[in-house]
């Protein structure tokens, strides 16, 4: 850790390149102490810089997260020298975040995410987390699509797995997301997940299952539900409820109006697999709650619960 003012790092930065010190594979975070006249012209000078910044709100502009206490600092700490490419590589991605349009921010976060999957940090953990036998649901579908009327309610069907998302369960939310897209009577689509969570994040068995991470960023792209989601934002309520983890968050966080039992607890965990958010929350996530909650949460908090969402916007109202 470097405690730095806001013109002690600007002077590092200034003769365009980043001071030595600052980039470290082992991770570095920079904690400026005071603002001495120099943060706004930090802010553009940070863009580039391979490390992750914190600070207090008054220097919010210049600084990646920041923490709503010492635990959260020490959290992030902690975090970045565990999973030094993936704490860094996400506050780089989520320096942008906020002014990028949605399409590029996707096209953006899954290069990142399939350069961290061809990385150590990942590596490291699949090797640890060995995959599970497949449960036989073959023949079931893995989101329920029902039609009332104008109202087309789309549910989340592997509660065994707690919802995990696949592949399998991505191209049917696709199919009925599709069937919105395709028809303008449809006035209302509702998100649900069926069993004790809204959706644990997505199907950890097929992590790196790709025969590649460069096939794995086309797909990634050309298949986001997150995509299809935002552009139906309109028409879209989605209703969490227990676990929603990664994914979990990242795709209800685009609809429209987003409700959320007493129950629900929310976490990005993926920095703490060598990956980050990969279901577009670097890009809907920051569009409800800034880039530096979306850090704080990925990077210090565990999870928060349905009160905190609520405070913070990542939910628009609780419900029972």
């Amino acid at each position: 850790m470097l405690e730095l003012s806001a013109g002690e790092l600007l002077e590092r930065l200034a003769a365009g390149s980043v001071d030595r010190e600052l980039v470290d594979p082992d991770g570095v975070v920079v904690v400026l102490t005071a603002d001495d006249g120099a943060a706004a012209a930090l802010v553009g000078r940070v863009a580039l810089l391979p490390a992750v910044v914190a600070g207090p709100a008054a220097l919010a502009a210049a600084v990646d997260v920041v923490p709503e206490s010492d635990a959260d600092l020490d959290a992030v700490i902690d975090t970045t020298g565990s999973h030094p490419l993936a704490a860094t590589a996400l506050a780089l991605l989520l320096r942008q975040s906020e002014r990028r349009p949605v399409a590029e921010g996707l096209v953006d976060e899954s290069a990142v995410y399939s350069t961290l999957q061809a990385g150590p940090e990942f590596a490291a953990w699949r090797a640890g987390n060995p995959r599970r036998a497949p449960i036989a649901d073959d023949e079931r579908p893995a989101v329920l699509c029902e039609r009332d009327g104008d109202r087309l309610d789309l549910t989340l069907n592997r509660p065994e797995r707690r919802n995990a998302l696949s592949a399998r369960m991505r191209e049917d939310l696709l199919d009925g997301l599709g069937v919105a897209s395709l028809d303008d009577t449809v006035a209302e689509v509702h998100l649900r997940g069926r069993g004790p969570s809204f959706c644990s994040g997505g199907d950890l068995d097929e992590f790196g299952t790709f025969p590649d991470p460069a096939t794995a960023h086309l797909v990634r792209v050309g298949r986001s539900a997150g995509a299809v989601i935002h552009a139906l934002a309109d028409r879209v309520v989605a209703h969490l409820h227990g676990a929603c983890v990664g994914s979990g968050i990242e795709l209800p966080a685009f609809a429209g109006r987003v409700l959320a039992a007493p129950d629900t607890t929310i976490a990005l965990p993926e920095v703490g697999l060598g990956l980050l958010p990969g279901a577009g929350g670097t890009v809907s996530l920051p569009r409800r709650i800034g880039r530096h909650r979306t850090a704080l949460l990925a990077l210090a908090r565990p999870s928060i619960d349905a009160s905190t969402a609520l405070a913070w916007g990542l939910v628009d109202e609780l419900e029972q």
